[in-house]
């Protein structure tokens, strides 16, 4: 069976889990969807019929985004000042809807990346805890765990509590 065609309805979904993994950088999202729907394409014939065609994708756009980051790790960060101008000369948005989603797009990123990947999964994916695990090769557990962690934590950054020195202790190797 050709399973091609199951791939382009799923794209909005990949595109916006990429943006909320890469905090709303548009580019890399669409870099990483990109890449992802390549690999899939090329490894088509491991995919299972009867699996869930969106939980295979979002763990291969995971797996894309986790390789992304480790070769990113290994290279010295450099940023274009223009980045630095644009932020500073950006005006805020005038509209409740707006800071809201700002303050949710900034809280999710301030979110440890094992919590913020099941809290999107799970809360913006619609993804079983099931099948958020089998994404993240995961216990189910373990989901569960993340995403109560997560959901609290978001809950007191948008109730204004104070931002956490961001660590990186909380990262684990994956396999």
């Amino acid at each position: 069976m050709d399973h091609r065609k199951d791939i382009a309805p799923e794209i909005p979904r990949l595109r916006r889990y990429a943006r909320a993994l890469y905090s709303g950088d548009v580019a890399a999202a669409d870099d990483l969807v990109q890449d992802a729907v390549e690999r899939a394409l090329s490894r088509l014939h491991l995919f299972r019929s009867g699996s869930s065609m969106r939980a295979w994708l979002l763990t291969i756009t995971r797996n894309v985004y986790v390789n992304q980051m480790r070769s990113l790790s290994r290279r010295p960060q450099v940023r274009e000042l223009d980045q630095e101008q644009d932020a500073a000369l950006s005006t805020q948005a005038t509209q409740n809807d707006g800071l809201v989603v700002r303050d949710l797009s900034r809280a999710l990123s301030l979110l440890p990346e094992d919590q913020r990947e099941v809290v999107l999964l799970v809360g913006l994916e619609d993804l079983s805890y099931k099948e958020t695990a089998d994404v993240l090769g995961v216990a189910v557990g373990t989901v569960m765990s993340r995403l109560s962690r997560g959901r609290t934590q978001l809950r007191r950054l948008m109730e204004g509590a104070p931002v956490p020195r961001k660590d990186h202790t909380h990262l684990r190797s994956v396999k």
